[in-house]
């Protein structure tokens, strides 16, 4: 039985789920992220390990074919995937494991693992969206307007999830993730995984 949870986290672009993950991992540092595979080249500073594992793409086709992933996809030309063999060895030592993937990746990561806990981060209105998106300063009307309507379509699959936070005050959203996170924790299922000793006297006659 694995004792460690793993922890699912989507999010439209501009809702600040990057900056909430980063928060909390620095806060609870019983949860480790995942670090994927990817097909394209280490940006200035990036680390071979610590920001993805970079592969190029026959080594990715074959850990694919092998069904190494439990998750993969291409973006902008390049392949991003997670490793299922890495992923499990995680939860099979009692590490929480957080993947920050979209609600396609968050699917494909459910249909292996159905105990893992989803965590969808919404943003408060479409008008503070779009405010955020802005404020970035680096994307066109015509950008902003595709990540709206695209953004629009991931919040449709915000039932397939266990939680939502809803960031309008960026230290209560990562209060509330917090909070689900070790509800998570609490599940009779996650104790027994990691207390088996307190519950094994109740199979005694």
């Amino acid at each position: 039985m694995r004792s460690g949870t793993l922890f699912v986290v989507s999010a439209p672009s501009g809702a600040g789920k990057t900056t909430l993950v980063r928060m909390l991992v620095e806060r609870d540092k019983r949860v480790g992220l995942s670090v994927s595979h990817t097909t394209r080249l280490p940006r200035a500073g990036e680390q071979d390990g610590r920001e993805y594992h970079f592969v190029d793409g026959t080594s990715f086709t074959a850990m694919r074919q092998r069904g190494d992933f439990v998750e993969c996809a291409e973006v902008h030309g390049n392949c991003y995937g997670t490793s299922r063999p890495w992923l499990e060895q995680r939860l099979q030592d009692g590490q929480d494991v957080l993947l920050e993937i979209d609600w396609q990746g968050a699917s494909q990561v459910r249909q292996l693992f159905p105990e893992a806990v989803a965590i969808f981060v919404m943003p408060p209105s479409l008008q503070e969206l779009e405010s955020r998106l802005r404020g970035r300063g680096t994307d066109s009307d015509d950008v902003i307007a595709r990540r709206l309507a695209v953004a629009v379509t991931e919040m449709r699959h915000v039932g397939e999830y266990d939680f939502v936070i809803i960031n309008n005050d960026l230290q209560v959203a990562l209060d509330d993730l917090l909070a689900a996170v070790q509800a998570s924790r609490l599940r009779i299922s996650c104790q027994q995984a990691r207390h088996p000793e307190i519950f094994r006297i109740l199979d005694q006659e």
